[in-house]
C-alpha cells in the first residue's frame, strides 16, 4: 500500500515538472492605451516634428546675433613674359640719377613681391531690421505651437483607436461567451427532448440542425475574437502568441457626461496658429523692402615676399576699421511684395479652414453627446426586453421538452434572445465609444 502511494506521488511530481503552468497576460484598458501610445509610430513622428520646429526656432534666432567671418588667401603673381622670374619694374638711367648720385647712368630694377598672403576677420551685428527677423521668429514660434497641437491631436486619435481596439476585443470575448451559452442551451434542449421519451422526428431534425448552425456560429465568433486579440497585441507591442485576459468589463450603468460647450480643440489651435504663422511670414517678407542697420568691424593682416620661404620673415601690414552699415534694397522686381502676397493668401485660406472646422467639429461634438444620452436612456429598455426574452426562452424550452411546442418556435425564441444579447452588448460598446468621441474632440 505504501509502495503504491510512493509511485503515485512520483508520478504526480513528474507530471507537475513536465507540464508547464498556463500563463496569460492581464491587460486593463489603461495599460492597453499606454502600451499602444508607446508603440505608436504616429506619435513618434509627431514628437519628431516638434523637435524639428524647435530646431527651426534656433535657426531663426541665430539671425539676431552677431556673425564673425574669417578669410585667408594666398596668391602668386605670374610674370607672363618670363614665368621663371619674379615681376618687377626697371627704371631708366635717368630715373636712377634722380634717386641717388651713386646710381647715375645706371638702370634700376624694382622687384615686386609675387607671393601675397592675407588673412582677415569681419564682425557684423544686426541692430535694427524693421521686422525682418522679429516676424520670422514669431512665425517659427507659431509653427512650434502647431506641431505641439498636432502632437496632441495625434495622441487623442491614438488613444481613441486604442480604446476602440480594446472594447472591440472585449466585445468579441463576450460574443464567444454568448455563442457558447446559445449552443449549450440547444444541446440541453435536445437532451431534454430525447430523455422525455420518443422524440418527434421533425423536432429532432430541427434541433440537430440548429446545433450544427450554432457550432458554426461559435467557430466564427472565436475566429473574430482571435483576430481582434491579435490586432490588439500587434498595436500594443505584445507577443502575438501570448494569451490575453482583458480585465476591464463593460459597465452595467453609465453616468451622465460632464461635457460643456466646445471652445477649443487641437485642430482649431493648429489652424489658428497657421493663420498667425502666415500673417507673420507675410510681414517678414514685406520688411525685406526696408533697410537693415548693422554694426560692422574688420581686421586684415597681409604679407608679401619674393618667394614663399620669406613670406613671414618681416612684419606684414595690418589694417582695421569699425562703423555702422545701412543696407538698403533698391530694386528686386517686386519679389518681396509677391512673396508677401502669397503668404497673405495662405493666411486667408487657413482662416476659412478654421471657420469650417469650427462648424463641423462642433456638430460632431454635439452629436456625440446626444448619441451618448440617447443610447444611455434606451439601454434600460433594451435590457428589460432581453430579460423578457430570456424568460420566454426558458418557458419555451420547458414546453419543448414536454412536447408542447415545436422546434421551430424554440429556434425563433432562441434566435431572438441571442440577438437581444448581442444588441445589449453592441449598445454598451456604442455608449463607450460615444463618450470617447466626446473626449477626443473636447477634452
Amino acid at each position: 500500500m505504501n509502495k503504491c502511494k510512493t509511485i503515485s506521488m512520483v508520478a504526480c511530481l513528474c507530471a507537475g515538472i513536465c507540464v508547464s503552468p498556463a500563463y496569460s497576460l492581464d491587460l486593463s484598458l489603461k495599460d492597453a492605451i499606454a502600451k499602444i501610445e508607446h508603440e505608436s509610430h504616429d506619435l513618434k513622428k509627431a514628437q519628431a516634428n516638434v523637435s524639428k520646429a524647435e530646431a527651426s526656432l534656433d535657426a531663426a534666432n541665430a539671425s539676431r546675433w552677431f556673425s564673425i567671418d574669417g578669410t585667408a588667401s594666398y596668391m602668386n603673381m605670374v610674370n607672363v613674359e618670363n614665368p621663371s622670374e619674379s615681376m618687377g619694374i626697371e627704371l631708366p638711367p635717368e630715373m636712377g640719377g634722380l634717386i641717388s648720385e651713386s646710381l647715375e647712368n645706371q638702370s634700376v630694377f624694382i622687384e615686386i613681391p609675387d607671393n601675397i598672403f592675407q588673412v582677415g576677420l569681419t564682425f557684423t551685428q544686426p541692430i535694427y531690421t524693421f521686422g525682418k527677423i522679429g516676424n520670422a521668429v514669431k512665425s517659427v514660434k507659431s509653427a512650434i505651437k502647431m506641431a505641439e497641437s498636432s502632437r496632441e491631436l495625434t495622441r487623442r486619435s491614438v488613444r481613441y483607436a486604442a480604446t476602440d481596439l480594446y472594447w472591440t476585443a472585449k466585445m468579441t470575448d463576450e460574443m464567444v461567451r454568448l455563442s457558447e451559452t446559445d449552443l449549450k442551451n440547444a444541446r440541453t434542449a435536445k437532451r431534454k427532448l430525447t430523455s422525455a421519451g420518443r422524440a418527434n422526428r421533425s423536432n429532432l431534425l430541427k434541433i440537430e440542425s440548429d446545433i450544427i448552425s450554432k457550432e458554426v456560429n461559435l467557430a466564427q465568433t472565436k475566429f473574430n475574437r482571435d483576430t481582434a486579440h491579435r490586432m490588439l497585441k500587434i498595436m500594443a507591442g505584445i507577443d502575438v502568441n501570448e494569451e490575453l485576459v482583458l480585465t476591464d468589463n463593460f459597465p452595467n450603468k453609465f453616468s451622465a457626461l460632464d461635457a460643456g460647450e466646445l471652445t477649443s480643440t487641437p485642430q482649431w489651435e493648429i489652424l489658428d496658429e497657421q493663420v498667425n504663422m502666415y500673417e507673420r511670414a507675410a510681414r517678414s517678407k514685406r520688411a525685406n523692402n526696408y533697410p537693415t542697420l548693422a554694426a560692422t568691424a574688420s581686421y586684415t593682416y597681409s604679407s608679401m615676399a619674393g618667394d614663399i620661404g620669406h613670406l613671414f620673415d618681416k612684419r606684414g601690414g595690418q589694417s582695421a576699421y569699425w562703423g555702422l552699415a545701412l543696407q538698403m534694397p533698391i530694386f528686386n522686381g517686386g519679389l518681396n511684395r509677391a512673396n508677401a502676397t502669397v503668404e497673405a493668401m495662405n493666411a486667408t485660406a487657413a482662416r476659412e479652414d478654421l471657420a469650417q472646422a469650427k462648424k463641423v467639429t462642433t456638430e460632431e461634438y454635439n452629436n456625440a453627446i446626444n448619441r451618448y444620452d440617447m443610447l444611455r436612456d434606451n439601454l434600460a429598455s433594451l435590457e428589460k426586453a432581453r430579460d423578457l426574452a430570456a424568460k420566454t426562452y426558458e418557458l419555451s424550452q420547458n414546453r419543448f421538452a414536454a412536447g408542447q411546442t415545436s422546434a421551430v418556435e424554440l429556434a425563433d425564441v432562441s434566435a431572438g434572445l441571442y440577438q437581444l444579447d448581442a444588441s445589449v452588448l453592441q449598445m454598451k460598446y456604442n455608449i463607450l465609444m460615444s463618450a470617447e468621441t466626446v473626449k477626443k474632440l473636447g477634452e
